[in-house]
């Protein structure tokens, strides 16, 4: 409240007519006073940190201070680097909020998968890679909780591990437990230490990568009652976009009137390469660029990897590609483009 009564003063006895506020963005800290003199009815606009070093080296090399960056910040925001931010309105807001949650979750549950197999691993040597998808074989899971030890499998045997996965309610093929003996067989003689705690371990993980699983279901479900909301709903109707890659698009997308084409769209996350030119030294086929949305290029490209491995006319594209000796990142950019 009082720095918006030392402006108001400041306007008044100067006769300041054109005036904006500009906020260096900052993580999440800047947010609150952006919001504050936005209410208060000033012009607020967000400066990136990059053009606040930009503008603060030449005129003050190796000396950085708050009064160093606040002069960079008012000469970066003179010369047109203070930028507007839309803000998005719903449901697009809801679902970028869902989008980043479900891949925040996502990629928990993914580091969680590694901690199970490796603690399983050395409790049971060998058991995980008897299944190609551990994780959706109940049966499977059902005996490594029940079994601390290839020693104790063997014990059970096969009528009692039958009956253990009856009394769960768990569909199971014989083969599924053939294979479980024969693997404990071979390995009953292994040394095995402190197979019991790590097996407690290993349990207590996959609980909490479950209920990742299910929060992500959730997700996935909310997820899909924002897409239908929005015109990107048409994307699933291309062969290998499915709601979450439409739904992680739209969300970092935001409304599509935003965009005047779609090198705006590429632009923005930077889809292009860099140029490097100087009198007749012209490289204009450079690396992409480095500094850009990354979370709009990231869902870009896993919309990329999808349509070159299950769309029949861009695994078409994608094979012609590497035929020609195209590299495979590149060709990636290219359908994502």
């Amino acid at each position: 409240k009082l720095a918006v009564e030392q402006i108001r003063q400041a306007q008044q006895k100067h006769d300041i007519q054109d005036m904006i506020v500009v906020v260096e963005r900052t993580g999440n800290y800047h947010l609150p006073p952006k919001r504050a003199f936005a209410k208060a009815g000033f012009e607020t606009r967000v400066l990136h940190p990059f053009a606040t070093k930009q503008y603060r080296v030449p005129a003050d090399p190796g000396n950085k201070t708050d009064g160093t960056d606040l002069s960079a910040q008012h000469r970066a925001a003179a010369a047109g680097f203070g930028l507007c931010e839309f803000e998005l309105e719903s449901p697009y807001r809801e679902l970028q909020l869902r989008v980043r949650h479900r891949r925040n979750l996502v990629e928990k549950s993914s580091a969680l998968a590694c901690q199970i197999r490796e603690h399983l691993h050395l409790a049971m040597p060998g058991f995980a890679w008897l299944f190609e998808h551990l994780f959706v074989h109940q049966s499977a899971r059902a005996i490594a909780r029940l079994c601390h030890s290839p020693a104790e499998v063997i014990q059970l045997g096969r009528a009692r591990l039958s009956q253990h996965l009856r009394e769960q309610k768990i569909r199971n093929q014989p083969r599924t437990i053939d294979k479980i003996m024969s693997w404990a067989s071979q390995v009953a003689d292994n040394i095995i230490q402190d197979g019991l705690m790590h097996h407690t371990i290993w349990t207590d993980l996959e609980e909490l990568y479950q209920h990742f699983r299910r929060q992500i279901a959730v997700l996935e479900r909310e997820i899909a009652s924002d897409l239908v909301q929005t015109p990107y709903v048409r994307l699933m109707a291309i062969p290998g976009i499915n709601v979450v890659s439409a739904g992680e698009y739209a969300g970092e997308m935001g409304p599509i009137t935003r965009y005047a084409n779609a090198n705006a769209i590429t632009g923005r996350c930077g889809l292009y390469p860099s140029r490097y030119q100087s009198d007749d030294t012209d490289s204009k086929n450079g690396p992409i660029i480095r500094h850009a949305n990354r979370r709009l290029r990231c869902a870009l490209m896993r919309i990329a990897d999808n349509l070159a491995c299950h769309c029949a006319y861009y695994r078409g594209q994608a094979d012609v590609d590497e035929a020609r000796g195209v590299d495979k990142r590149a060709a990636r950019v290219k359908i994502a483009k």
